[in-house]
């Protein structure tokens, strides 16, 4: 059994066509997948049907044999935009999973400090969100999400409303944090050049199905310069003509 199994998966919204359309699709321990396709496809949807804030109407969903009925700390979510407690400082932020349960211990904190000081963001602990740019607040989302080391990490295209400066960096950071703890991720996003950086295998989705699974051949780490690499945009070519193909 895989780490994580989603078994001929649909999924509806009343009075609406199928969302999600009998997906199959495996996760092994540690890999980073990602999820691409156009908007209206079923990404978002699929991805929370594993996050468990969604059900399935038909098949099942099983992290490490255990079928997911709902969020839980085995489970980090990070969405479209940071989130972030404008009341609270960063470190409280980050903190806020551990809160939830009980008053944040010693260790607790220092996870916390320890987390922030991995994503350069030390100096900025007792800091509120309004004092971080776009790009800090999207770091402690993260470190907020990986608090409680959840064994897979489920995100939203979180860089899209972000430079492209900003955005290579924090895609960065994300496969070093998550090499670390060698943390299973599971990442939506349209940017297809963001898809092949991060992942070891592409999922290309249509009108709610799975319509292609790339694996890609780039060599770990990921460094900057692979992006002007042939193989690198091989691969780019070839999840482009994957969706290509999957609209016409």
């Amino acid at each position: 059994m895989s780490f994580l199994d989603i078994d001929k998966v649909s999924f509806i919204y009343p009075g609406w066509p199928p969302v999600v359309r009998d997906v199959d699709w495996t996760i092994e321990e540690g890999e980073f997948h990602c999820l691409v396709g156009r908007s209206g496809c079923g990404k978002t949807t699929l991805l929370k049907l594993a996050a468990g804030l969604l059900h399935p109407h038909t098949g099942s969903i099983r992290l490490q044999g255990r079928e997911v009925v709902a969020p839980g700390p085995q489970l980090g979510f990070v969405f479209q935009s940071p989130t972030l407690l404008e009341w609270h400082r960063v470190i409280d932020n980050v903190l806020l999973p551990v809160s939830l349960q009980h008053k944040p211990r010693a260790q607790e904190i220092e996870k916390a400090q320890q987390l922030l000081a991995l994503l350069g963001l030390s100096a900025h602990a007792q800091h509120y969100p309004r004092q971080l740019s776009g790009g800090q607040q999207s770091r402690v989302a993260l470190a907020r999400a990986l608090i409680l080391e959840p064994a897979l990490l489920l995100l939203d295209e979180p860089f899209a409303a972000l430079d492209a400066i900003t955005r290579g960096d924090l895609q960065d950071d994300l496969l070093h944090m998550c090499r670390l703890r060698r943390t299973t991720v599971l990442f939506v996003t349209h940017d297809i050049a963001e898809a092949v950086y991060l992942g070891d295998r592409v999922a290309v989705m249509e009108s709610g199905r799975i319509v292609r699974d790339i694996r890609v051949e780039v060599s770990r780490p990921r460094a900057p310069a692979m992006r002007y690499g042939a193989t690198f945009n091989l691969h780019c070519a070839q999840v482009r003509d994957a969706m290509d193909v999957a609209t016409a």
